[in-house]
């Protein structure tokens, strides 16, 4: 296929329509990022678990939100490891911290993992230090050993920064390919979705596995900087190298500065007529993260209408949701497919 042609005539296959992905497992329920996170997740009928993949010091790729590792383990309690905090510039962030390139995978295996957000989920810290850091490849081995006949589990692996890792000396999607390759996990069928911010990073893993490789997303966010992905132009072009789009789900339930929802938007339209899929990110249930008229009470930790917010996106067309409570989601899909008339 010439580097110019669109993938949509792919797409079709690679992804069943109205997928539910556990945003880091079911981390709403379980530190993220654990196995007992992922494990959970499946368990809620999740079709797709969501690690996301940063680089250690020695090339491995393990699952952590970022490589700043002391919002997700304990590494700033562990006085041997003192010495490495550091202020490093990731992007446009200036960040303090430990940083997983600075560690071998045998000293990351040393962490444990803790709750990213304890205001917001102070249930989760019970689990605090029960469970440590996970590979790419031992994600990957999870999807396959829940995945049965009737059911295939698979891994929506986030590769977070890659540029900006191949500049500090670290090809991650060099490796990523790598281990692709090494674990079978290249086809567009298989057990491997692949999705990134970062346009260049997955046009060149698309160009190292060609065409017929693993099926990827573009995540798209808020903000200006990402306004050119969404033009029917720019979704073209993400057709070329993509077979969906993963954005924000504030691109599609559009909101004012004061968090009420104020209309929809027409992308999953344009999108699907480009070829591409469509999975937003990120529901969760706490009021902090949902639209004012689905929030209840005022408490920013207390539990929302996660189900209203879900019903909504997949009674507008939406591919699938990745969400922090997969439960939730898998019941909102069920309710809506009860309700939709049987086919004439």
């Amino acid at each position: 296929m010439h580097a110019t042609e669109s993938l949509a005539t792919h797409a079709a296959a690679r992804l069943p329509r109205a997928v539910v992905v556990g945003h880091r497992g079911a981390c709403a329920y379980r530190p993220e990022h654990t196995i007992a996170s992922y494990e959970l997740a499946i368990d809620m009928g999740a079709d797709l678990i969501e690690p996301d993949i940063v680089v250690s010091k020695d090339g491995a790729l393990v699952a952590r939100h970022e490589n700043e590792l002391s919002r997700t383990t304990d590494v700033a309690s562990r006085p041997e490891f003192a010495d490495r905090c550091t202020a490093r510039r990731v992007g446009r962030k200036r960040r303090v911290g430990w940083f997983a390139e600075d560690f071998t995978l045998a000293e990351l295996r040393t962490l444990r993992a803790v709750e990213r957000f304890p205001g917001l989920r102070p249930t989760n810290t019970a689990y605090d230090g029960q469970y440590g850091i996970l590979t790419l490849e031992e994600v990957v081995a999870l999807a396959r050993r829940r995945s049965t006949p009737q059911r295939q589990v698979r891994v929506l692996a986030e590769l977070k920064k890659p540029s900006w890792s191949a500049e500090h000396g670290q090809p991650m999607t060099e490796l990523v390919a790598a281990e692709l390759r090494r674990l079978d996990a290249t086809d567009p069928d298989g057990t491997v979705v692949v999705q990134s911010f970062d346009v260049a990073a997955l046009r060149r893993l698309r160009a190292d596995l060609g065409d017929d490789g693993p099926t990827m997303l573009q995540l798209v966010d808020v903000g200006p900087r990402d306004d050119s992905l969404l033009t029917n132009a720019g979704l073209r072009a993400v057709s070329t190298y993509a077979q969906g789009i993963a954005p924000s789900r504030d691109r599609i339930l559009l909101r004012d500065a004061e968090g009420a929802l104020t209309g929809v938007s027409n992308l999953v339209t344009r999108a699907h007529s480009a070829g591409l899929r469509v999975v937003p990110w990120s529901l969760a249930a706490e009021n902090a993260f949902l639209p004012r008229h689905l929030r209840i009470g005022d408490d920013p930790a207390g539990i929302g209408d996660l189900r209203g917010e879900a019903l909504l996106l997949l009674a507008l067309g939406v591919d699938g949701v990745i969400t922090d409570n997969p439960d939730v989601a898998v019941a909102a899909r069920a309710e809506l497919t009860r309700a939709q008339p049987a086919a004439a």
